[in-house]
């Protein structure tokens, strides 16, 4: 009895322990709930919203009318652009504004009205394989069915397609995850392990000697987060290197863009990492928020695995928040398209914001609990 008793006892005052950890409980519980709801909703490989642009040097009934194809198929396909000369698509493709272009000939209407043979044109971006081949099968059938429903049984001229993938023509699975691949990594090794080092000073008791120290909040900031950042700069050269040596993946773009780009990430993923730790109390409950808050996201909401535009629109928005979206696109721009900072400005601009508010909620929250 006296056993059983002293169990039960034991029993509820762990019990009680968790109900007071309210933020482990929160993340016990929100985790799976989370959890669930992302894979649920962001593992797809459905394709929605292709950014299709229709090149027509000189427009007809015939060009019109396969246009209305892709435009009445909404859900699929956004015609961003209709132009005259494939040459200006080429800026739009690098930054990610067209992922797919039709190129029509000239006098569609006529050569199919005199029974010569037509070929059509269908150039897809190919830096995501998976997406890539989705969207010219789904290309293809519709002009084919546009074909067909054109001749109907009536013998007349077939329509040749000629297909080009652009940036990654071989489809080698590793040229879009390797750069996917550097955001998930410095998410760990910046914002995983920034987020325990602040709880960490007061588990250990060596908070107060901060307290009692000369040294500001951004100076124990700056003392935090250097090494982590010499050493997610080292993992970066190091990815890039293996990438290259063993994978034979490119850096097509500027090596010195890509290396700064990596560096304003990974201050992004520190300044995340120490408003975590700020917020915590324990390093259990920084290391479980970092995982959820910051590996989870990047796992699914960056489009590392997952397109982005095949999710739902509450998750398209929510990605919108999450840091290594933007990342992403900037290492498959600088990697696979050659794109250069006139391409990818308006990510760099993203992220320099993110980490300017990152580190000043992140300071404040430090000041506030030195004093």
């Amino acid at each position: 009895m006296r056993g059983r008793r002293a169990f039960f006892g034991f029993l509820g005052k762990e019990v009680r322990h968790i109900l007071r950890d309210w933020q482990t409980l929160l993340v016990l519980i929100g985790m799976p709930v989370a959890q669930v709801v992302l894979f649920g909703y962001a593992v797809r490989s459905d394709i929605r919203g292709i950014n299709l642009a229709i090149v027509a040097p000189q427009p007809d009934a015939a060009t019109a009318s396969l246009a209305s194809r892709f435009m009445d198929a909404t859900d699929t396909y956004r015609v961003v652009a209709s132009v005259a000369d494939a040459a200006s698509l080429e800026p739009q493709f690098r930054d990610g504004r067209v992922r797919q272009a039709l190129m029509l000939p000239s006098g569609l209407a006529g050569a199919l009205g005199r029974g010569e043979p037509v070929t059509i044109a269908v150039v897809t971006d190919g830096a995501d394989p998976n997406t890539g081949s989705l969207m010219e099968a789904s290309t293809l059938a519709i002009v084919r069915a546009w074909d067909a429903g054109r001749t109907g049984r009536r013998a007349g001229p077939r329509i040749d397609v000629e297909t080009r993938m652009r940036f990654n023509p071989t489809l080698e699975s590793v040229n879009l995850f390797v750069p996917g691949l550097i955001a998930y990594v410095l998410t760990i090794v910046s914002a995983l392990m920034t987020a325990i080092t602040i709880v960490r000073e007061k588990e250990i008791g060596t908070m107060e000697m901060l307290l009692a120290s000369p040294l500001r909040p951004y100076q124990i900031v700056l003392g935090k987060v250097a090494p982590y950042v010499a050493l997610g700069f080292l993992d970066v050269v190091l990815v890039l290197v293996a990438a290259r040596l063993i994978f034979g993946v490119p850096v097509r773009g500027s090596n010195a863009l890509m290396l700064a780009e990596s560096l304003l990430y990974i201050l992004t993923a520190l300044g995340m990492g120490i408003v975590i730790s700020t917020s915590t109390s324990t390093q259990r409950v920084a290391m479980m928020a970092a995982l959820a808050g910051t590996m989870l996201p990047t796992l699914l909401l960056s489009g590392f695995i997952f397109p982005v535009s095949a999710m739902p629109w509450p998750l398209q928005a929510a990605s919108n928040v999450v840091p290594a979206r933007w990342f992403v696109v900037i290492t498959r721009g600088v990697m696979l398209k050659g794109a250069g900072l006139a391409d990818l400005w308006r990510e760099t601009l993203i992220l320099a914001g993110f980490t300017a508010a990152l580190f000043v909620v992140g300071i404040r929250r430090l000041a506030v609990r030195l004093a």
